[in-house]
């Protein structure tokens, strides 16, 4: 029984999620600063979810930090993104066959 509760409690709060701003702001939001700040939520907590995630999917945090820094160099360049992942995925491959090289 408690876990059709906790599938209603969810399924209420994914509703409420959904629904709750288009009842609340029926108008086109006029407020520059808000209108810039909804825009940029989803940006913030993709980056929020995805950065741990990367430095700590990896055997040592400096290899998922040079997959990092590599990702980050090509992203800003403006490279595919099939370039960027298969970038950083070879630099965690470099990075962890040296670290197993030297001990």
């Amino acid at each position: 029984m408690n876990l059709y509760l906790y599938i209603a409690a969810m399924a209420l709060t994914t509703y409420l999620i959904r629904v709750l701003p288009l009842t609340v702001f029926r108008r086109p939001i006029r407020s520059r600063f808000l209108r810039s700040f909804l825009h940029y939520v989803p940006y913030a907590c993709l980056s929020a979810m995805t950065f741990p995630a990367i430095l700590t999917s990896t055997e040592s945090v400096l290899s998922g930090a040079a997959a990092l820094a590599v990702a980050v160099v090509l992203a800003y360049r403006g490279k595919s993104l099939i370039v960027v992942a298969l970038s950083s995925s070879a630099a965690v491959l470099v990075c962890q066959c040296a670290a197993h090289l030297l001990g």
